[in-house]
C-alpha cells in the first residue's frame, strides 16, 4: 500500500495550488490532508470519507481549501486557493482502512497510511 503525494511548489500569496495523492494497493474509507511547518506540530487541514460527499475542514482551511476524490483513479486532491504565507508547510496525505467517526478525522492517529509529504511555499 502506498500513498504518493505531489503537486507542491512555490506560489505567490493569493495564488492557488492543487495537490494530488495517488493511492495504490487498496481502497480506503477516509482520506485527509495534514501539514507541518518548521518548528510546529502537525496540523489537520481537511478530510473526507471516501464514499461520502461530506467533508471536515480545519479552521485554517475553511473557505479556501477543498478536498475531492477521483474514485476511478483512486486519487484524492487538495485544492488550495487564496494561499497565504502562513500556509507554507510540508503537506501530507493520509488514509485509513478503518471506519472513523467524523469527530476523529482531525486526529492523525485515525490514519494508518501516510504519504511522503510535498512542500508548499507561499511567498509574500
Amino acid at each position: 500500500v502506498q500513498l504518493q503525494a505531489s503537486g507542491g511548489g512555490l506560489v505567490q500569496a493569493g495564488g492557488s495550488l492543487r495537490l494530488s495523492c495517488a493511492a495504490s494497493g487498496r481502497t480506503f474509507n477516509a482520506v485527509g490532508w495534514f501539514r507541518q511547518a518548521p518548528g510546529k506540530e502537525r496540523e489537520f487541514v481537511i478530510a473526507a470519507r471516501w464514499n461520502s460527499p461530506s467533508t471536515y475542514t480545519g479552521d485554517s482551511a475553511k473557505g479556501r481549501f477543498t478536498i475531492s476524490r477521483d474514485k476511478d483513479k483512486n486519487t484524492v486532491y487538495l485544492q488550495m486557493n487564496s494561499l497565504k504565507p502562513e500556509d507554507t508547510a510540508v503537506y501530507y496525505c493520509a488514509a485509513t482502512t478503518g471506519r472513523p467517526i467524523v469527530s476523529s478525522l482531525p486526529n492523525p492517529a485515525t490514519y494508518n497510511y501516510w504519504g511522503q509529504g510535498t512542500q508548499v511555499t507561499v511567498s509574500s
